[in-house]
């Protein structure tokens, strides 16, 4: 009802009176057929009025005056309406249907009406208008197609970026409520639901969730918001945030239905392939197979079985088809006590297809023996006809009796099914459909020998379910439970399949159509709780008596093959999950790492040593703190989505101080106040993940959307200054060069989940950059050009620049300085070497102040003796060169004398007689053994006893004239 009726009803009465003043000659008197009625809206006491509406103004005069209408909170029950000329509820004709105070939407053939697909994007980039928006320039070209599609039973939502609305206004005369069915089974599509009032702001939606839960695939689920009185504009919107060309699968809806509308002036008519026969009907039943009906049917009709068929449900009936190889199917009986088996050919069932006809394939005959497959691993037959499980504690391969396992070993627990002759006892078969129809009775899977294949089903959309009950894993007492990123259990099987068009095989498999079949050969399971055993292992040996032959190693040990006992890891070592036993499970660290107590993976305790030549540098990284976040972007997806990656990096510490990204998309609460969030389920923790961040916009949305959280680095390599290592390769060339004498540190990751992209794994290298200006915690930054954080999509690569990354300060990186003696007193002070490079470690000394006065007194006095050791050797070497003087006067008088030639007569002598002397001439006497100066020293020091000369006697150059005789 319209908040516009009042005033074409009061246009109508004036109308009417104007044709009243014209005479008899006007148009003919109104009938039934010629008007509609319609209540005025609710005045302020409650009340409201009856008019009557023509359906073409103008044409017929006379129409009914208006009345008192019923009161504004009147309502019918179900199966009934309000029938307005007397303004009593009636009960709906057959083959119709009524909710009474409300309206329901079943019927998706088209659009119903009053619903409308909107396709928006925000102004800022935003998830399609999350937060308002709308549509212009580029953006609108690019999603005018994007729509909700009606697809019969449900509505589909558009499988791109595109952020569409499907809308419906409806006004309530009272509270009341909607309720809707939904799939919602892609976590790359975000899908809201939310209410808005006539002045378009959000209605406030206490204790409900506007965005709605995952669902598994094929599961609907069921959504219930409060509605209140006046107008509601309901909007279910759905956006992704693409990264490449995948296509996320489809929200659905169905079932849509709203209480609160007070009346409803008419019955609904069923829809085709439903009925309704009693009056007064506030549902419409399908028909029975094989039957059809049309739209508001009492009833539905037979269809000739003998050409046509119709499956539970329809509209119409169909032409049934030759029979094919598809139709049938084989299954073998139990074995008989001579170790044979039966095979048996099928229709599937619901048998549509015809015998007999051209081009019909018939169905094989039955009976054929055939040897029994033997019994699968963990089961024996004991010479019957029955495969039994082996006891606990006991092995088989199938074929053989079971045999208990030896000391210190263990059975390996698990299934293992390859032969198909019946159907094991913990497996079950089923049949569901999405449309409600009945195929509870049927089998979906049938053995077949060597496989088991989906083969009975009703009609298309059948889900053909085959359920294994697994009670729990229980891993090897070799692998204790409580390490982490242990695997329980692992599920393999073997399939394929034959599709007529595009199908998909999940653990509950969907079948598109009829005739396609899904055949699996093998399933294994690995680690169940109450499986067989087709082999042993070894274990650990156990030194007390206990219940069982083994037990589990300690944390961070091993299975030595040889003593069958646990060895504990050597020190810095992991263990490597899924591998031999002996001591090869045990890795060493890289450099620069080590081990946590249970060996299970190595990490950087924050602390480095790098030593060049005789320097050695020392890193203590822990003041950058246990967790760095960088945010790049922002980043526009091809339709103009904005979006960010955030990057969350655990630099030091083990498992305790862990980066964690979670996925926060169906976990938002709508409010502030609604209390605290718990953790989200999707969730990954590691040394270094990314998350893609979406931001926060309006209609009460109070934090940032945050999806696909990803694992880039798992596993710790090591820490050196080194470019390389196991082979990844850092890349400084990114990032811009640092002049400062401090290297660069390298810590490299790897994260060993392999992606279509890359084969052997992310890789991750974060370089820590030496920066004192900046904070401890620093900045971290991505390769300009590189804006991702990676190049080429599999390596990824940080800068961290912070003071925290600088050496620990020690005793080279600081000086002294001497100061002045004032006072008898001296300061020594202590100051860095600029630039100073480092931080933490020593710090810098206290000022000292030392004396100075008996310093300057040994100063003093040295310098006396200085000056008196000088002047004694000035006088003695004045004194010694005086006598050497004389000592050369002597010598050289004693030379001329020796060369002066005898003036004598030939009888006289020039020699001196001996007893003469001459006073002047012994002065002149010469004692003289060689010119030296200690021989003169000595001749010096002898003079003058006289009891001690040597007599040179001075030869003349004549020859003797006198003869002595």
């Amino acid at each position: 009802m319209q908040s516009s009726v009042w005033f074409v009803a009061h246009c109508a009465l004036i109308f009417c009176q104007l044709r009243h003043t014209k005479g008899k000659n006007g148009p003919r008197p109104c009938s039934e057929a010629d008007y509609y009625y319609e209540y005025t809206e609710c005045d302020s006491t409650g009340s409201r009025w009856r008019v009557a509406i023509p359906h073409s103004p103008g044409a017929c005069d006379g129409l009914p005056e208006p009345v008192k209408g019923t009161e504004c909170t009147f309502s019918c029950r179900a199966g009934q309406f309000l029938e307005m000329s007397a303004q009593e509820c009636t009960p709906c004709a057959a083959g119709s249907y009524s909710l009474g105070s409300g309206i329901r939407f079943d019927q998706w053939d088209a659009t119903p009406p009053g619903f409308s697909s909107l396709a928006a994007t925000s102004p800022d980039g935003g998830v399609g208008g999350v937060g308002g928006g709308g549509v212009g320039g580029d953006d609108a070209q690019l999603c005018n197609s994007s729509a909700w599609v009606p697809q019969g039973s449900y509505m589909e939502s558009n499988r791109d970026e595109c952020a569409v609305s499907l809308i419906y206004a409806v006004h309530l005369k009272k509270q009341g409520s909607v309720t809707f069915d939904y799939q919602y089974p892609d976590n790359n599509l975000l899908f809201e639901f939310f209410i808005q009032n006539d002045q378009c702001q959000e209605t406030d939606q206490t204790g409900v969730k506007k965005w709605l839960k995952l669902t598994n695939h094929g599961e609907w689920a069921t959504h219930s918001v409060s509605l209140k009185s006046g107008s509601n504009v309901l909007y279910w919107r759905t956006g992704a945030v693409l990264m490449g060309s995948k296509v996320v699968k489809p929200v659905l809806l169905k079932n849509v239905q709203i209480e609160g509308v007070a009346y409803t002036s008419e019955c609904f008519p069923c829809k085709p392939g439903t009925y309704s026969t009693e009056p007064g009907s506030d549902a419409c039943l399908p028909c029975l197979r094989d039957t059809y009906s049309g739209h508001g049917a009492s009833s539905c009709t037979l269809c000739n079985t003998t050409t046509h068929y119709a499956s539970e449900g329809s509209g119409e009936c169909n032409q049934r088809p030759p029979c094919s190889k598809k139709d049938h199917f084989q299954i073998h009986t139990a074995c008989d006590g001579e170790g044979k088996t039966q095979i048996i050919y099928k229709w599937i069932e619901p048998k549509i297809c015809l015998e007999g006809v051209s081009g019909a394939v018939p169905l094989p005959p039955s009976g054929q023996h055939k040897p029994c497959p033997p019994c699968n691993p963990g089961f024996y037959n004991n010479n019957t006809a029955v495969c039994s499980p082996c006891r606990p504690g006991t092995y088989s391969d199938g074929t053989k009796v079971c045999k208990r396992c030896p000391a210190g070993t263990e059975p390996v627990l698990g299934y293992e099914y390859k032969w198909w002759n019946v159907l094991p006892a913990n497996m079950k078969t089923s049949c569901f459909n999405v449309g409600n129809s009945k195929c509870d009775s049927m089998n979906g899977w049938e053995v077949a020998g060597d496989h088991i294949q989906s083969g009975a089903g009703g009609s298309d959309n059948d889900y053909l379910i085959l359920n294994i009950h697994i009670p729990g894993f229980k891993l090897p007492t070799s692998l204790p439970s409580s390490r982490s990123g242990t695997e329980f259990g692992r599920i393999v099987f073997e399939f394929e399949t034959e599709c007529s068009s595009d199908c998909e095989l999940y653990f509950m498999t969907v079948r598109h159509k009829v005739h396609d079949v899904a055949r699996i050969f093998s399933v294994a399971v690995s680690n169940a709780l109450d499986g067989q055993s087709s082999e042993c292992r070894a274990c650990a040996l156990s030194s007390r008596p206990s219940g069982s032959l083994c037990v589990p190693c300690p944390p961070g040990h091993y299975i030595d093959p040889r003593s069958s006992k646990c060895t504990e890891c050597p020190p810095n070592t992991h263990l490597v999950p899924r591998t031999t036993m002996g001591a090869d499970t045990c890795r060493p660290c890289g450099p620069g790492s080590r081990s946590s107590k249970e060996h299970s993976l190595c990490f950087s305790d924050c602390r480095f040593s790098h030593t060049d030549g005789n320097v050695t540098l020392s890193f203590d990284f822990g003041p950058m703190g246990s967790v760095g976040t960088l945010m790049n972007g922002p980043s526009f997806t091809s339709k103009g989505t904005k979006y960010f990656h955030q990057f969350n990096i655990s630099l030091c510490g083990g498992e305790e101080r862990m980066a964690l990204c979670s996925d926060n998309v169906t976990d938002l609460p709508t409010s502030e106040g609604q209390g605290e969030r718990v953790e989200a389920t999707n969730a990954v923790k590691t040394f270094i993940c990314q998350s893609t961040i979406i931001p926060a916009s309006g209609r009460g949305l109070h934090t940032a959307l945050s999806s696909q959280s990803i694992n880039l680095a798992n596993t710790f390599l090591g820490v050196t200054v080194a470019n390389a290592l196991d082979g990844i390769q850092a890349r400084p060339e990114l990032f811009s060069q640092s002049a400062r004498k401090v290297p660069d540190v390298n810590f490299f990751y790897r994260s060993l989940e392999p992606t279509s992209s890359c084969e052997s794994g992310r890789s991750a290298v974060v370089t820590l950059r030496c920066r004192p200006e900046t904070s401890a915690q620093g900045q971290l930054t991505v390769p300009s050009e590189c804006p991702a954080g990676t190049c080429d999509g599999c390596t990824f690569h940080f800068l961290w620049e912070s003071s925290g990354a600088c050496p620990t300060c020690t005793e080279m990186d600081y000086h002294q300085i001497e100061g002045a003696c004032r006072g008898g007193h001296q300061d020594m002070l202590y100051v860095w070497t600029e630039p100073k490079l480092c931080t933490g470690g020593v710090s810098l000394p206290e000022k000292r102040t030392l004396l100075c006065e008996n310093m300057d007194f040994f100063i003093r006095l040295s310098a006396s003796l200085g000056a008196l050791t000088a002047l004694l050797l000035v006088v003695l070497t004045c004194y010694f060169w005086k006598k050497n003087k004389r000592l050369e006067y002597k010598y050289s008088r004693l030379i001329m004398s020796a060369n002066k030639e005898c003036e004598m007569p030939g009888a006289d002598s020039c020699a001196v007689m001996e007893g003469e002397e001459n006073d002047g001439d012994m002065e002149d006497d010469v004692v003289y053994t060689k010119p030296s100066l200690l021989g003169k020293l000595k001749a010096i020091a002898s003079k003058g006893k006289g009891d001690r000369y040597e007599n040179v006697q001075l030869n003349s150059s004549h020859p003797k004239a006198l003869v002595w005789s």
